[in-house]
């Protein structure tokens, strides 16, 4: 069973094309007219415009002929180029075109039956977190006979041109398509998850080890339906689909439809002197402007494979305009990397994608407002919605992507497209269940580009730990909705903070209200104790208030471990102090090294500190060897921290 479907302005297909058919009529849609108001907002298109269906622009129309990557696209004289990019990329995973351009078998023409043939399409977008079908007619805008945006090379094949038309009225009008980049097209067909690499920052050239991590993550993006595209820097307009000294076109964007790692056998690895090759496949929308470089169609290494040697290593070109690159070329001529990732099925059952839909509120009390501004505007930021998510393990990869509601369909009224957006990201305690209040002893972990960009993001490899993430609009006092999704290999479990202490409950009386909250981040133990010269000692904490307890990750055999560890505790009373340990992890029975035991009041100074470790008993208890520095720091204000 499928994700659930919205209906776009209530318009069902089944139902208006079966009305059609009854009437014996062609369908005209009357919530996107053939008018000037469809292609503009308040401009008037030069020349005249007449709307055509396909059967008045050709002969034997097509909704799709042959295989749908098969055929160059062409942008069209007022068209746009991510547009025919992102038609491109979406062509080569057939699990994508599928779901965008649903039953087409059942939508295309056929000449037996146009007594049941309506005018009438459907194509489904990934709108703003919902999948959303959107019902058009067949007319298109034409000039001279010509189709003024996006079409085939293939003149009577019209899968681009009424998708595109579909995509501009869930926008408003065609021109809501100006300055949508290709991943913002590519996202809203397939639901994907975006991600762009900044080949140069990543110094792949440069960094062997980080060049076959980066290979490795495209080929699992690649095989699990995700779809890449890349580009070549432009300094500027000037140099736009100019051609570099290895044929490739600069500000032009090019589809991944393979990437493979391959084996050579004995014969081939005497004439390459290696055992593997690492390879993309590449292709021009245009199907012109190829690469001439190493393993294009003229090069060297190409004629010392037979057609045996390409098909058996799967070498091999289905399109015009495709080519192969090793990874090496392929990292060195590129600038921008476009990865999407299918995140649509969970892997094995395992959720890789967290998502929620937020929003920006403006409230005369501080406590309900959630639209507080950047990181700047200190005394109000963290006034915003605020999301906790917890890495279970060092070393993940985790995409975090916030993503504002588009505002197209109110730029007729003057509104801003987008708004400047971004987010921060901290490290809490490990135990945090209420909102930030103030940022003592976090760390700051990241934090994303701000732009009026419809979509922000941040790719980060995290520790162990728990994450507040704190959406923001650049400026503070303003409201919109917002949809923010969190992809990682290993569950993250994302959900809002949305209290700000303890709530009163008969519970909480019953047994005392807390009256001081505590925090404390216990940086480093070091020094500790040491049986005998060649024992191993893997440190770790346990942190306890009460009957509460946090445990650190265990640090691999040192006596000397950094740590920075955080908690936060809610108690009734002082009396009930904070109680620090640090045990070392071993097969059978875990050893305890020593503890130290805190008041943490209010009163106390809030600056780091230093104690030797003592065996259990309290503050008085026998000094053993070692000692651990911490910050710790307590109010009577439940709301403070």
């Amino acid at each position: 069973m499928g994700p659930p479907l919205k209906v776009f302005k209530n318009q069902k297909y089944q139902e208006l094309k079966q009305e059609c058919i009854k009437d014996g009529r062609l369908f005209c849609d009357p919530t996107f007219l053939p008018e000037n108001d469809s292609l503009f907002y308040n401009r008037l298109l030069p020349g005249k415009v007449v709307w055509k269906r396909p059967q008045d622009i050709c002969d034997d129309p097509r909704l799709i002929v042959g295989n749908i990557s098969n055929h160059q696209l062409i942008q069209g004289r007022l068209g746009h180029k991510p547009m025919v990019s992102a038609f491109s990329c979406l062509a080569v995973q057939e699990s994508h075109w599928t779901k965008t351009i649903p039953n087409h078998k059942e939508q295309e023409w056929d000449p037996r039956k146009l007594d049941k043939y309506a005018g009438i399409f459907r194509f489904r977008f990934w709108h703003f977190g919902e999948w959303t079908e959107v019902v058009i007619d067949d007319l298109l805008p034409t000039i001279n006979g010509d189709l003024v945006f996006s079409f085939s090379t293939s003149m009577n094949e019209f899968w681009n041109a009424l998708l595109e038309k579909a995509y501009a009225k869930l926008l408003g009008c065609y021109e809501a398509l100006d300055g949508l980049t290709t991943t913002d097209i590519i996202v809203d067909f397939t639901g994907t998850l975006a991600e762009t690499v900044d080949m140069q920052k990543g110094r792949y050239t440069e960094l062997v080890e980080e060049k076959y991590k980066l290979f490795g993550e495209l080929y699992k993006t690649f095989t699990k339906g995700g779809l890449i595209c890349c580009t070549i820097e432009s300094p500027n307009q000037e140099e736009q689909e100019v051609e570099t000294d290895w044929g490739l076109l600069k500000g032009h964007t090019y589809t991944m439809t393979d990437i493979r790692k391959i084996r050579l056998g004995e014969r081939l690895l005497e004439v390459f002197s290696t055992e593997k090759l690492y390879m993309v496949r590449l292709r021009n929308p245009l199907g012109r402007q190829e690469w001439s470089g190493p393993w294009s169609e003229i090069s060297e290494e190409w004629q010392q494979l037979t057609v045996a040697d390409r098909k058996n290593l799967g070498l091999v070109m289905s399109d015009d305009g495709e080519f192969w690159m090793s990874l090496e070329d392929f990292c060195r001529n590129f600038h921008e990397l476009n990865v999407c990732r299918n995140v649509n099925n969970p892997l094995f059952g395992r959720k890789e994608l967290e998502s929620v839909v937020g929003c920006w509120t403006v409230d005369d009390d501080p406590l309900m407002n959630r639209s507080g501004g950047c990181y700047n505007n200190r005394d109000t930021f963290l006034q915003n919605p605020q999301y906790i998510f917890t890495v279970p393990e060092d070393g993940h990869k985790v995409i975090m992507s916030l993503q504002q509601k588009d505002l197209r369909t109110y730029r007729r009224m003057g509104r801003p497209d987008n708004y400047i957006i971004g987010f921060e990201l901290f490290k809490v305690e490990m135990n945090r269940k209420f909102r930030l209040h103030h940022l003592y002893i976090q760390e700051r972990a990241g934090t994303s580009t701000y732009i009026d960009t419809r979509t922000v993001f941040l790719s980060k490899y995290l520790k162990k730990g728990n994450y507040v993430l704190v959406p923001t609009m650049f400026q503070h006092g303003r409201t919109s909705e917002f949809l923010l999704r969190i992809f990682s290999e290993v569950p993250v479990q994302l959900r809002e903070l949305t209290l700000d202490m303890p709530k009163m409950s008969c519970w909480n009386l019953a047994r005392g209200y807390p009256k001081v909250v505590t925090q404390i981040t216990v940086h480093s133990a070091e020094g500790l104790e040491k049986k005998y010269a060649n024992e191993t000692v893997n440190p770790y904490l346990v942190i306890k208030c009460g009957k509460e307890e946090v445990r650190s990750p265990v640090q691999k055999n040192t006596v000397h471990a950094i740590f920075d560890t955080q908690a936060i505790f809610y108690r009734r009373t002082t009396d009930i102090p904070i109680i620090v340990q640090v045990w070392n992890s071993r097969k059978f029975c875990d050893q305890f090294l020593g503890q130290v035991t805190l008041d943490a009041d209010p009163s106390d100074c809030r600056d780091l500190k230093s104690l030797y470790l003592r065996k259990k008993g309290g503050p008085t208890a026998k000094v053993k060897q070692g000692h651990i520095s911490f910050k710790v720091i307590s109010s009577d204000d439940l709301t403070e921290l």
